[in-house]
């Protein structure tokens, strides 16, 4: 077993059995399921609105080296930067070379799952440069030393009481502080990171190819406020974040905010296309685009799983499933946790080291129900599967055990080898620990169906 899977079973075993854990989390997102079911009533007609998203997402995917050029071209066009990094490293250090330029000290930053994936703030934080996340949910787990728990809402497994404990510890706030009083203390906090900021960094909800542009969405504000006051933006986005049109958005932002909040809009829709102009009072004045490989072209050459990168990053598919409400975000151990987490994390980290993670499923088929964009993510778990083993990540013990399951279970003869004593002692002592810890193990019957079906047919 990898490392990274030992480490999801000792955790998801430690979430799964904490009720005031799960309790947090069920309440959670209970809240989100009541809201997401009204935000729907906004469209006339659901299945076709998430019908038309696969097809916009499908022809993007499809065409991705077409729309990523002319969204490269236009950006440029409007005084832009656009900058292609193959993984992590190449990421990290263009940005550290674009910082060390302009001499920062200091960053702000708005939530971005894509820096979370490459660890920005830790690598800002080995440069010396002060990191700042400026999002409520991405600053308290900031305050925390934790990563993100889910793709939307960070501090999903806190509750307000977790919160005010965290602010008392770290700024002396009362340990009965209202979530009232602990946003307005972080508002006066932020506010003073904006202004001394040296740069800005941001992902992109959505890359517009025809206008050169990144569209991005919130609630706070902090987006805007993270490119107003510094004189160098960076935006940071995966290539599968390209749209064909700036029209495509009158689909994409409400379903993202239906899915993501159970809004019918997010309070800040922001497109940026450049660095400000001479006739603006405000914004960058220089602004970057890093584009962002980093293992999805290794799932874009594979033609079953490619519909992964149609992901807009909602949450739907973490919210629904029934694994996910159990272990929590923090026990998958990447980025990205939940379905699309565990479809995408082995083909974007390796297969060998996270193939466990498309075990972590019950294949009910819950978030595929729910995702926006329709990706078949139950389906995408399964061809993971096949996958590992047809890479033969597993050891060969392991092959030799199955290989030998698969001829017992496809041969009558060997089926009936032993008998009811013999199944029942291997059962116990040999499949005990692993498989019926949990479980009430089977008790082989005395006779087989097939001895008491020739047994009747005789009489």
């Amino acid at each position: 077993m990898s490392v990274s899977s030992v480490r999801f079973l000792n955790d998801a075993e430690s979430r799964v059995f904490d009720k005031e854990h799960r309790r947090k989390l069920a309440y959670n997102i209970d809240q989100y399921d009541k809201k997401v079911d009204e935000g729907k009533h906004q469209f006339f007609d659901f299945d076709t609105a998430r019908q038309r998203a696969n097809f916009l997402k499908w022809r993007s995917i499809e065409q991705l080296d077409r729309y990523l050029i002319e969204f490269e071209a236009n950006f440029i066009k409007r005084g832009g930067k656009v900058i292609w990094a193959n993984d992590a490293e190449e990421a990290i250090a263009e940005m550290l070379k674009i910082l060390k330029s302009v001499d920062a000290k200091s960053v702000v930053k708005s939530k971005s799952m894509t820096t979370e994936e490459i660890h920005v703030n830790t690598a800002l934080s080995a440069a010396g440069i002060e990191s700042v996340e400026t999002d409520l949910g991405e600053f308290i787990v900031q305050l925390r030393d934790e990563a993100p728990y889910h793709i939307v809402t960070p501090a999903m497994h806190l509750s307000k009481e977790d919160v005010a404990k965290t602010f008392n510890e770290k700024y002396d706030l009362p340990i009965d502080a209202t979530p009232k009083q602990i946003t307005v203390f972080v508002r006066e906090l932020l506010r003073k990171k904006y202004q001394q900021a040296d740069a800005g960094i941001t992902g992109a909800n959505f890359l517009i190819a025809d206008t050169g542009s990144i569209a991005l969405t919130e609630n706070e504000g902090n987006t805007l406020m993270s490119i107003a006051f510094p004189k160098v933006h960076i935006a940071i986005a995966g290539i599968e974040k390209v749209i064909p049109s700036l029209s495509d958005l009158d689909l994409f932002w409400p379903l993202l905010a239906t899915h993501g909040t159970g809004q019918n809009i997010t309070v800040y829709n922001s497109i940026l296309s450049g660095p400000k102009s001479e006739q603006e009072s405000d914004g960058p004045e220089e602004m970057y685009v890093i584009l962002l490989d980093n293992g999805r072209t290794n799932l874009l050459a594979q033609p079953e799983q490619r519909q992964a990168l149609y992901c807009i990053r909602c949450g739907a598919c973490l919210n629904g499933c029934p694994i996910y409400k159990g272990v929590g975000g923090h026990a998958y151990g990447t980025t990205y946790s939940g379905p699309i987490g565990s479809v995408i994390t082995p083909h974007l980290n390796g297969m060998k080291e996270f193939k466990h993670l498309s075990y972590a499923s019950s294949l009910c088929g819950k978030c595929t129900e729910v995702c926006p964009v329709r990706i078949d993510l139950h389906k995408l778990l399964l061809y993971n599967r096949r996958d590992a083993i047809t890479q033969h990540t597993s050891s060969k013990p392991e092959r030799w055990i199955y290989s030998f399951w698969k001829k017992a279970m496809l041969s009558r003869r060997l089926m009936n080898q032993g008998g009811a004593k013999a199944k029942n002692f291997i059962l116990q002592n040999f499949f005990r620990k692993n498989w019926g810890e949990r479980r009430e193990l089977p008790k082989v019957a005395a006779r087989s169906f097939n001895e008491q079906w020739r047994r009747r047919k005789a009489k």
